[in-house]
């Protein structure tokens, strides 16, 4: 079953007028370990309807602290309760941490690091710039911190300490879109003109080992075409997408030119902690959707392909996948598939979440 545990809140601070930095603590006591980068599926119960939401962590891997930033979302549920209702001594019910953005420590290294952000795309690429800094004293980070204005700069506090405890090893370029900066190159959107601009005047992007890149999906495209442009490869380039342009997926419909015959069902089996069920499902119906409709506790959060909490690896048979936002290439190859984009195309389907 998809894991859910009790962590317990020890603090609530905001961190600007409609973001909060949330502190947890496992309630039976010992570790609740992470990666940089990585984040937390949360379920809550809303009168009556279970809501999944998955929240980056911001902490650093050093910092002895569990806490993530939620940014109050217009019409958002659970954003709203945990901006306006949360507070110190509640509990919360998260899986264990997850999430693949980010790159191995290494303190004998000296890399180069560049990182764009975009509002509260921060809150991951903070807790990686924390444990980078700390974790590797011979590289260096360049941020790209892109908002509205001044007032929406979330973490700004701790970014200048960051900056004067790291001296000379952080270099941090707010892009405000409405608020004028001294130099103009700082005002206005980061999209693909905006980076090449950056990358003639500002930052030296040859010397970049690695980039991380966080925030809306129409600048994440900009930002990795402009990145690709001037010379990184697609394994130098990390992606972690909190909004996509496709919030929801609509059930798909049948196809009209099945050939005669065809069969519109597929058996399907689902290994889940160790154990293995078997069942029939419509070949119009996401490998996760048949797995829950089958009382499968498989996990999952956002269900429009953009995090990778119900990833599995397809063992036999075949799957259309119709969005990926999470999966790296290599995962891919391997064949690893997001469940609530996979639908079956064979007659026969395998897989495993526990690989």
């Amino acid at each position: 079953m998809a894991r859910f545990h009790q962590l317990a809140v020890t603090d609530v601070r905001k961190t600007i007028r409609d973001a909060v930095v949330v502190s947890l603590k496992p309630v039976n006591g010992g570790e609740f370990d992470f990666t940089q980068g990585q984040y937390l599926t949360f379920r809550r119960d809303f009168d009556g309807t279970e809501l999944r939401r998955s929240y980056s962590i911001c902490a650093a891997k050093g910092d002895g602290l569990l806490q993530v930033g939620i940014k109050k979302v217009d019409g958002g549920a659970f954003s709203t309760w945990a901006n306006e209702d949360l507070k110190p001594g509640d509990t919360l019910e998260a899986m264990s941490p997850m999430g693949s953005f980010f790159t191995p420590i290494d303190a004998a290294q000296a890399r180069n690091y560049l990182a764009f952000a975009g509002g509260s795309g921060i809150t991951p690429v903070l807790s990686i710039l924390k444990t980078t800094l700390a974790a590797e004293p011979h590289s260096t980070f360049t941020l790209v911190y892109a908002n509205r204005g001044v007032n929406t700069i979330m973490f700004r506090e701790e970014l200048e300490d960051l900056k004067n405890t790291h001296m000379g090893r952080l270099t941090v370029i707010h892009i405000l879109e409405s608020d004028a900066q001294d130099i103009d190159l700082f005002t206005g959107r980061v999209d693909q003109d905006k980076c090449a601009a950056l990358f003639r005047h500002w930052i030296d992007i040859s010397s970049i080992d690695t980039a991380f890149i966080c925030g809306p999906e129409p600048m994440m495209l900009g930002i990795a075409a402009a990145l690709r442009d001037h010379g990184l490869a697609d394994d130098q380039i990390k992606f972690e997408l909190f909004a996509s342009a496709q919030p929801g997926r609509l059930a798909r419909k049948a196809s009209a030119t099945s050939a005669a015959g065809q069969a519109k069902t597929t058996q399907a089996s689902v290994t889940l902690d160790g154990s293995a069920r078997s069942f029939t499902m419509d070949k119009d119906q996401t490998i996760l959707d048949a797995a829950l409709g089958n009382a499968i506790d498989a996990p999952y959060a956002c269900k429009a392909g953009v995090c990778s909490t119900c990833r599995c690896k397809v063992l036999e048979g075949e799957v259309e996948m119709v969005a990926n936002h999470a999966l790296e290439d290599y995962e891919v190859q391997r064949g690893y598939v997001l469940s609530c984009q996979s639908f079956p195309v064979t007659d026969r389907v395998v897989v495993d979440y526990d690989q």
